[in-house]
């Protein structure tokens, strides 16, 4: 059995495009409309176009990222600071735990906002819009 699809199904949904637009946290379809509701809560759709993007399954993939990201940008600076200062271990602990901390609250939004934009371009969980609306 054929399964009917729309034009607008059909059409290419520019993954590039759609992750920089969640990123900057706005709608990866128009780019206009706001993506978050609250710091990490994605509104149930667009209050521009209209698109739904309650379907959005980030969960956890966003804050692995970001812990994967912030270690690897961390250890390396932890190791030349250490090498090039010898701080006491209080400094350390509360240089880079602040640090750490920072980062780590501003990328997690930039890197959920990348996350729907990628599954909405791919029309995965819901995205791909395959029944007929009639």
């Amino acid at each position: 059995m054929l399964q009917s699809t729309s034009i607008s199904d059909q059409i290419e949904r520019p993954t590039g495009r759609a992750m920089w637009r969640g990123t900057r946290g706005r709608c990866p379809s128009c780019g206009e409309g706001k993506m978050f509701r609250s710091y990490l809560k994605v509104s149930d759709e667009c209050p521009v176009c209209g698109e739904e993007l309650h379907h959005q399954r980030a969960d956890d993939g966003p804050a692995y990222l970001t812990i994967l990201i912030v270690s690897h940008l961390a250890a390396p600076m932890l190791l030349a600071y250490f090498i090039a200062f010898r701080p006491s271990a209080i400094t350390m602990i509360t240089v880079f735990g602040i640090g750490t901390i920072i980062s780590s609250l501003l990328l997690l939004p930039l890197i959920k906002g990348a996350f729907v934009g990628f599954q909405w371009a791919r029309r995965m969980h819901g995205f791909d819009h395959a029944e007929v609306k009639n």
